[in-house]
């Protein structure tokens, strides 16, 4: 494998298409044969009509990844591990967007496939994606870290052997989302100033923040972003940590959002994120429902984005961290959208439709 130093960041925008085009950024043995659907290569899209004055803003639209969210990232890489080393199949706890992409991933892999949800809380389009995929779904009461829990109780009753655990706290899954931070420089030239994050199992924002930092270790760009986590006032374990300026986590035992992808109350990478938010000089904030229920109308109608709910949470917080003069007018910022606007059609039809005047 070519030295890290070495690394083209112009012959990697030549190859074919996103995750697998940053391969010596990756660690993984070249024979190892990717499971892959050519996914990456997500546009950064600027706003131009649903912000005003001279902000610099960006969305990284991760909704344009095959099964419509960031989560194909982590799963091209954590599912190509899996077979690899031979297990008969996955295993992933979900809101949703995670239980689409291992699904579809574990089929393109010949694996089988289990998803524990909980019961009632997940976004139809969803589930309809891991069922079409033929994914075995298993639902649980209660909130997703029960179904995490569920997920933990079955790896260690077979032993790791049969089934290799997916969720976020492996660390495979987000060496290929960390690549998001690497597609941001390769179509800015740069690093950007802020970079804002929905966060639930606070799994992406530490991956981009570890992308940023290589790069900068690596001498491929010569400063650091801040990083910004959003989270829901009523799912927002993280930003009441970080107001609280304590390092024990604030778990939420009942978390409650329309923002199903988001909607977590103990989040398994919860230290690596406060790390990435300490390290880059940023913050975690929250925004209200209605704030991203009105961030998500305004990226359809003035941009022509559509994005689910949570996704909505970092144009939402923007927009307040504006407002409130936490960002400067001269910066260039990068908002991330993690799942596409079709995820959660019911969002759409009962609050954003109807709710219209």
């Amino acid at each position: 494998m070519p030295s890290i130093t070495d690394f083209d960041m112009k012959t990697a925008r030549m190859r074919r298409f996103g995750v697998w085009r940053y391969r010596e950024l990756l660690p993984l043995n070249d024979k190892v044969t990717p499971v892959t659907l050519n996914e990456g290569g997500t546009p950064l899209i600027p706003l131009t009509r649903a912000i005003t004055g001279s902000f610099r803003v960006y969305v990284k639209f991760e909704g344009g990844n095959p099964t419509g969210s960031f989560k194909d990232r982590g799963m091209t890489v954590g599912v190509t591990i899996a077979k690899s080393i031979g297990v008969e199949g996955v295993i992933v706890a979900s809101t949703g967007n995670t239980a689409a992409s291992a699904a579809a991933y574990a089929a393109r892999a010949g694996l089988k496939c289990i998803v524990v949800l909980p019961r009632g809380a997940v976004a139809k389009g969803k589930v309809a994606q891991a069922l079409l995929h033929g994914a075995e779904i298993r639902e649980v009461d209660g909130v997703f870290d029960d179904a995490l829990e569920d997920v933990f109780t079955e790896v260690v009753m077979n032993g790791g052997r049969k089934l290799y655990p997916l969720n976020s706290y492996n660390p495979w899954r987000l060496e290929g989302q960390k690549t998001i931070a690497f597609e941001i420089v390769d179509e800015l030239g740069s690093a950007p100033d802020t970079v804002i994050v929905p966060v639930g199992n606070a799994g992406n924002i530490s991956a981009i923040w570890k992308g940023f930092k290589e790069l900068y270790s690596y001498g491929l760009i010569n400063r650091l972003p801040r990083m910004i986590g959003v989270q829901a006032t009523g799912s927002a374990p993280l930003a009441i940590t970080w107001e609280s300026k304590v390092d024990k986590l604030h778990v939420i035992e009942n978390p409650q959002t329309i923002a199903s992808a988001i909607r977590i109350g103990k989040p398994v990478n919860w230290l690596k994120a406060l790390k990435a938010v300490k390290e880059s000089n940023g913050a975690f904030i929250k925004v209200t429902d209605d704030e991203i229920l009105a961030a998500m109308r305004m990226l359809a109608v003035l941009e022509g984005i559509g994005v689910e709910p949570a996704s909505a949470a970092s144009f939402a917080g923007f927009i307040k961290l504006a407002n409130r003069g936490l960002i400067d007018k001269d910066e260039v910022v990068v908002l991330i959208a993690t799942g596409h606007a079709l995820k959660d059609p019911d969002i759409i039809l009962s609050k954003i439709i109807i709710g219209v005047p």
